[in-house]
């Protein structure tokens, strides 16, 4: 379906990826602060705190490296229950749709063929005004986050086994 001005409309507003990454959940959650999200995302160049007194109320700015910049705010953190909701509230270049809050969770596996291993989902949900492309694109660069994150918790692994 497409809108008036020719746009397809998402059929749906959320993009859900997820994966089992093959080192514990302590080591895994070690990268999921949004100041260090520039530790194991290889598409950005840098993450900064640029206002806040406190982690729960920080925004911080994602410098990536094809020159985009998007500022986010940590909406919830919770080290019990293993999750970080953030929502986008700026960007340059601007944004096509109004609005996007994602949330990350993490799980230990603790049986069966992945035990030790951590269930890692990564949801986002967009606002009504979001196309095709827009939910398209973030399915991919959340699957290739995810590839990053099991790469990083896979050295952090390696390097306290040596």
């Amino acid at each position: 379906m497409a809108t008036p001005g020719g746009h397809a409309i998402a059929t749906t507003n959320e993009v859900i990826e997820s994966a089992v990454i093959r080192a514990p959940l302590s080591h895994v959650w070690h990268f999921l602060k949004l100041a260090e999200f520039h530790k194991f995302w290889s598409a950005m160049s840098q993450a900064e705190v640029i206002k806040g007194t406190s982690p729960e109320t920080d925004v911080f700015r994602w410098t990536f490296k094809d020159g985009s910049v998007v500022e986010v705010k940590q909406d919830e953190y919770s080290t019990l229950d293993h999750f970080i909701t953030y929502s986008v509230i700026n960007s340059e270049p601007n944004l096509s749709y109004s609005s996007a809050v994602s949330t990350i969770r993490c799980w230990a596996v603790t049986s069966g063929e992945f035990e030790d291993s951590t269930f890692v989902r990564w949801t986002s949900k967009f606002s009504s005004d979001a196309d095709v492309g827009v939910v398209e694109d973030a399915k991919y660069k959340r699957r290739d986050a995810l590839k990053d994150l099991a790469d990083a918790a896979a050295r952090m692994v390696k390097e306290h086994a040596d």
